[in-house]
This record gives C-alpha cells, sequence and structure tokens, in this order.
C-alpha cells in the first residue's frame, strides 16, 4: 500500500516508499498505478522522485489541476526540501553547489563547469552522531540526480547510494521532506519525516528535524 497523506480535490499527496519505481516496469504496478488502484480513479504525475528516494510527491486529479502544478514545477515555483545522510567528511558543511548536468557511466550523472542542464542546489548540514551527518537541501532547478551528484561533489556521497560511491547501508538515505506550494489562490505547506530506515529513525536526528522545521536556516546565496 502507497501512504496517502492528503486527498485534495486537485491533488493527492503521497509518502513515496524508498525502491518503489515511479513508472510500472518489469511487469510491476510503479507507483501512480499503485496509487491509482487504490483510489480508484486516474491521477496524473507533475513531477517524480527515483526509485531508492522516499518522500512526498504530488499527484493531480485532473487534466487542469496537473497544468497548473506541471508550470509550477517547471518554473521553480514550488519549494522543496530534501533530507539526506552521509557517514563520509563534506568539503564544506554549508554553501551552495552548481553547475552543469552531463551524462557520465552506468546510468550516473556527474557536475561539469557548463552552464548546460544547469543545476544550483543550497544546503545546511549538521552533526547527528559521530561519524554521521544530516543534509537539508533546498534544490533551485530540478534535474535528474541533482542532489545526489551534489553530494558527490563534496567528498560525501548519500550513504547506501552505490551508483555515486555512497557505503553500503540498508536503503538510499535520500527523502523528500517538505513541499510548499499555492494553488487556485491557496497556500500548502507540507512536511513529512522519514520512516523507512535505521539511520533515518534516530531520535538525535528527529530533534534536528524539529529544529530545522522550527527555525529554518539561512540559505547560502545562490
Amino acid at each position: 500500500m502507497i501512504p496517502i497523506l492528503e486527498q485534495h480535490p486537485a491533488f493527492v499527496l503521497v509518502d513515496k516508499p524508498a525502491g518503489v519505481h515511479f513508472h510500472s516496469q518489469d511487469g510491476g504496478p510503479g507507483l501512480v498505478a499503485q496509487t491509482e488502484a487504490q483510489l480508484g480513479e486516474k491521477l496524473y504525475p507533475v513531477h517524480r522522485l527515483d526509485t531508492p528516494t522516499s518522500g512526498l510527491l504530488l499527484l493531480a486529479r485532473s487534466a487542469q489541476s496537473a497544468a497548473a502544478l506541471t508550470e509550477q514545477f517547471a518554473a521553480h515555483q514550488v519549494e522543496k526540501r530534501y533530507l539526506a545522510l552521509s557517514d563520509q567528511k563534506p568539503k564544506k558543511k554549508q554553501g551552495t553547489i552548481k553547475g552543469g548536468m552531463a551524462k557520465a557511466r552506468r546510468g550516473a550523472w556527474k557536475l561539469t563547469p557548463d552552464r548546460d542542464n544547469f543545476a544550483l542546489t543550497q544546503f545546511v548540514s549538521a552533526s547527528v552522531v559521530p561519524g554521521l551527518r544530516a543534509f537539508l537541501l533546498r534544490p533551485r532547478s530540478g534535474r535528474t540526480h541533482q542532489i545526489r551528484v551534489a553530494l558527490k561533489s563534496l567528498g560525501a556521497p548519500i550513504l547506501g547510494d552505490a551508483l555515486y560511491g555512497g557505503n553500503a547501508a540498508d536503503r538510499t538515505y535520500l527523502h523528500a521532506l517538505g513541499l510548499a506550494f499555492e494553488l487556485e489562490g491557496q497556500r500548502f505547506e507540507f512536511w513529512q519525516p522519514p520512516t523507512q530506515g535505521d539511520q533515518y529513525l534516530l531520535p538525535e536526528l528527529s530533534d534536528q528535524l524539529e529544529q530545522w522545521r522550527e527555525a529554518p536556516p539561512s540559505w547560502p546565496k545562490g
């Protein structure tokens, strides 16, 4: 079952489990198809999450709502927050990561000095327990694997993200934590901490997330 967090006349908000494909493949239903089956209605994707990523994901309930939401995502008007964990020391503890995105080997991407397919990510971080650091990230663009590439470029690949050099773990520790947007004149803000993964359930991390939610950080300049 896909956890459904909100049912609005214009959209459905789900908490995507880690490891679930967005689209149906290999003979099995993906997240969209599973949610459609649960609700008994057609849904319209407006953005997506990588298979190993968990967290907040919107599905529109009409073509009209889908067009309005898709336009906001394309214009980077939707505020997104991601939570990642790494067990490796970053080159810097907060800042902005920017550059072009180009395809690399084995389905991976890499950061380049070019402006083509430009990606920009702001981040802050905090130590959770010795040897484990939490990153709160604010992507200002929506490129494939953007956050995974950004953290690799810091020398702190995401824990469990083998494609980008992360150490082995029970999951890839990347979660879509927050979404905020406006629709039909109304403001929506959602925040959903992760529920899967031993490291995500540490009480020290819960305390840090509460701090970030109650006192949002001052984001580094882009």
